[in-house]
């Protein structure tokens, strides 16, 4: 174990903007105690509690460099939004537009060899056949380029596929490594814990067992015991629960089962 603060700062939290256009909020790869212990109840499990206790106190997990490496690797993952079915409309389109006007020239061939057949004057009919080989000549190069913008898509949609891909390994790891880094932490602090049990009215060492998997007793004065043990900077929130457990188990202030300042649910009295 080592110093948390360090890593704590390099891991941060926030937001990044996605390619496509959306804003994907980034889960902090070391949630901030207050956040998981700050109130209680906290809705959180044990071991998150546990570990959030730990880095209070600066422990850090063996695998914390890893988190934060898995994260900066999925953070960088941008995933190109592309639009295939414009695409396909843009050669669908030309294409369309191509086979109208060879259907034109055509035609005004024909036109053109009949007013001959019948000595005619073609002038006219001539300037109409090239004004409409030019269009379509230009028809015909947008339909390249269309069909060639649309091969460009159907790449930029593979390489898309690939880094959705890449992300979803990537957050399976990083739900792993997280994971393990709160195993470790609360196994870390499971001694602490057992000895913080004994200042919580309703529960004692003998709720907690060998580790945190064994933990028999009430959930919520775990979740006391928990903040009794970490070092939080500002006051901790107890809800009505939290404040009529202790109280109806011998009236003892909570601020001296918690061992923090406390911030009481609004219309309580004050003890």
């Amino acid at each position: 174990m080592s110093g948390a603060d360090g890593r704590r700062d390099r891991a941060g939290s926030g937001e990044r903007s996605e390619s496509n256009g959306c804003r994907v909020a980034l889960e902090p790869t070391i949630p901030e105690p207050a956040a998981v212990i700050g109130r209680v109840p906290t809705g959180a499990s044990l071991r998150r509690e546990l570990a959030a206790a730990a880095r209070t106190i600066g422990l850090s997990s063996s695998v914390e460099d890893q988190v934060i490496e898995i994260r900066d690797a999925l953070a960088a993952i941008e995933v190109e939004p592309v639009d295939l079915d414009a695409a396909r409309r843009r050669v669908a389109n030309a294409s369309g537009e191509e086979e109208r006007l060879k259907e034109r020239v055509a035609a005004l061939r024909g036109g053109v060899r009949a007013r001959r057949e019948v000595e005619a004057e073609t002038d006219a009919a001539l300037g109409d056949l090239e004004s409409a080989a030019a269009e379509l000549s230009a028809a015909q190069s947008e339909r390249i380029a269309a069909e060639q913008a649309l091969e460009r898509a159907r790449q930029r949609a593979a390489d898309a596929r690939d880094a959705r891909e890449r992300r979803l390994e990537l957050r399976d790891r990083l739900r792993n490594r997280r994971r393990d880094a709160r195993r470790e932490l609360a196994r870390e602090v499971y001694p602490a814990f057992r000895d913080a049990l004994r200042g919580v009215p309703g529960a004692g060492p003998d709720d907690a067992g060998a580790e945190p998997g064994r933990y028999d007793g009430p959930p919520l004065a775990a979740s006391l015991a928990a903040v009794r043990l970490a070092d939080l900077d500002g006051p901790v929130a107890l809800g009505a629960e939290a404040v009529g457990w202790i109280v109806d188990r011998g009236g003892a202030s909570p601020e001296s089962v918690v061992e923090a300042a406390v911030v009481r649910p609004h219309g309580r009295p004050s003890f």
